[in-house]
């Protein structure tokens, strides 16, 4: 399409993208889906101590302003008129954690991102006072077991440990949310009247929402000893939150007054995307972690493989909301990056399937990528990475090509236990996000897999819900999410290549390897002084939370009808 046909596009929707790795801001054609432009800054990722993972809230909003600012130039560039930007909708990563002051704006700590491992220590305390021991204590009220990925302990650990944090909730200063909740709160005016809110997917992954009631869980609060007030309100994935405000990191000011009504978290966003608003479609997306969502439809299923259940999306005030079952991956594109940062194998990341397609094999290398633990299906915080079946032949060819084989293997074994919870396998498997773009690595995942992947040809689709979702909203009504009226896609598809048998043998000799990763770290015994809140908690509240689980089993068992 030549620049000067393009001035008439009609509306068009904006999406801010912020992830673990990056954020961009995209705009799209809300008639055709299209993709108009985009711009995206790497975020830097601070490792101050081993397990701790940060990032600076500042330059999180800094880098969304820039991908902002660069993204309307491109598309001033191509004769586009930007003051078409009807609506603005954000994704971002998910349990990432913030608490900021709302007198002065500023953070009170740097994020502290969802693969950090500081608070297995206090996982670990509230393990011993639960009854038995059990992880999936709750459940059947939050889809989650419990464990150093979600909001909860990470909020606990920076009350429990940051002085600055404890006096601005004492003085009523403080505020708590995930990179959302910053992101919104900042745009909307900040210190100056923003608007402090969430959505209910990003909710459902602290630990302290009731995926039932949709609401904070105040049992769950006083369990965690989290004060209410510091909360965000809780809205739906698509409704008009707050109109943008001036910021002067934006020159152009073109999108003051524009409003900011979609808002999922990024894997919900994916599944939107790639749209999967059936009950049994499904979709995995390739980021720094990998992460397979299911649709389950407006009924909440329960894994028992080891899978969490979580809100899929609430397209609206008024709409049902949806749930799914998915499984998590902590390392995926990850494991690319520290290739390149770490060991200098490569200088790009582009260099890995280039490297691996000259190896054609790992030569009986296994890379098990358990940087963070493992998530789904073992959730084993223990668990550390390996390379194994080393030989003096194997070379940094094998390695990159081990690399992306682990994050196949890890993608199997999620697939696997969704099929056992679901009961009907996949035929196909959808993905998306960044690492879709490695050939050698969606096409080694339909061979261990031995089903087709299908990639669609515009493989933004985390950005594409976010902005679908904004576009949706009441108030805004430029994008319809009626079936009929929703786009086609255009699709690459990849078959499988090697017979099952030997896409078996290779899959049995990563189980080895996992169980060879477990079992080699364990947490820092408490410091004396241990002053945690689960200590006072009195045994009446384990017997009553008890009550309400055996009560929740019921209720999501299929006995509600």
């Amino acid at each position: 399409m030549a620049a000067s046909d393009r001035v008439a596009l009609g509306p068009l929707v904006g999406s801010i993208d912020q992830g673990t790795s990056s954020s961009r801001f995209l705009v799209f054609n809300a008639k055709t889906a299209e993709l108009l432009s985009h711009h995206q800054v790497e975020i830097q990722q601070k490792f101050p101590k081993e397990g701790w993972v940060e990032q600076d809230p500042k330059e999180i909003l800094k880098s969304v302003y820039e991908c902002v600012e660069r993204t309307c130039e491109k598309l001033q560039q191509l004769n586009i008129d930007i003051t078409n930007i009807k609506a603005i909708g954000v994704s971002n990563q998910r349990e990432t954690t913030v608490v900021w002051d709302k007198i002065t704006g500023e953070p009170l700590y740097n994020a502290i991102v969802w693969l950090d491992l500081r608070t297995q220590s206090t996982v670990e305390r509230l393990l011993k006072r639960i009854p038995g021991n059990n992880k999936s204590f709750f459940k059947f009220r939050t889809g989650l077991p419990l464990s150093t990925y979600f909001s909860a302990v990470k909020l606990r650990w920076l009350l429990d440990n940051v002085e600055e944090i404890r006096q601005a909730v004492d003085n009523g200063r403080a505020m708590f949310g995930t990179i959302d909740s910053w992101l919104i709160w900042c745009l909307t005016g900040g210190k100056n009247g923003g608007v402090h809110c969430t959505d209910v997917t990003n909710a459902s992954r602290t630990m302290l929402f009731n995926i039932h009631s949709l609401d904070w869980d105040p049992e769950l609060c006083q369990f965690f000893d989290i004060p209410m007030e510091i909360l965000p309100k809780v809205r739906s994935s698509s409704e008009i939150y707050g109109l943008m405000k001036i910021c002067p990191s934006l020159k152009s000011g073109a999108l003051t007054g524009v409003p900011i009504s979609g808002c999922l978290g990024d894997q919900s966003a994916a599944l939107v995307g790639q749209m999967c608003f059936q009950d049994g479609q499904a979709k995995n997306t390739y980021g720094t972690g990998c992460f397979l969502l299911c649709n389950t439809g407006q009924k909440s299923v329960f894994s028992e493989h080891g899978l969490l259940t979580t809100i899929a999306y609430k397209l609206g005030r008024d709409k049902p909301v949806c749930y799914a079952l998915e499984g998590s991956v902590a390392i995926a594109g990850a494991v690319v990056r520290w290739l390149r940062d770490n060991l200098g194998i490569v200088k790009t990341s582009q260099e890995i399937e280039k490297l691996a397609a000259e190896a054609g094999t790992s030569y009986g290398c296994y890379f098990v990528p358990a940087f963070s633990g493992l998530y789904a299906p073992y959730w084993e915080p223990s668990a550390r990475g390996i390379i194994c079946g080393l030989t003096q032949f194997t070379n940094k060819k094998h390695i990159a090509f081990a690399a992306l084989e682990a994050v196949c293997f890890q993608t199997r074994e999620i697939l696997d236990a969704m099929n056992k919870d679901c009961g009907i396998p996949l035929s196909q498997l959808q993905v998306d996000g960044g690492m879709t773009n490695n050939k050698v690595l969606m096409q080694l995942q339909s061979d261990i897999l031995c089903i087709p992947v299908v990639k669609p040809s515009m493989p933004e689709t985390t950005a594409l819900g976010a902005a679908m979702a904004a576009g949706a909203a009441e108030g805004v009504g430029i994008w319809s999410l009626n079936p009929g009226d929703l786009t086609a896609v255009t699709c690459e598809r990849f078959e499988p290549q090697i017979n099952p048998e030997e896409s078996e043998y290779r899959y049995a000799r990563w189980k080895k390897a996992v169980m060879k990763s477990m079992g080699w770290e364990t947490s820092e015994a408490p410091s004396n002084g241990d002053t945690s809140i689960f200590c006072s908690l009195p045994l009446g509240f384990f017997i009553m939370s008890s009550m309400v689980m055996l009560i929740g089993a019921k209720y999501v068992s299929g006995n509600d009808k």
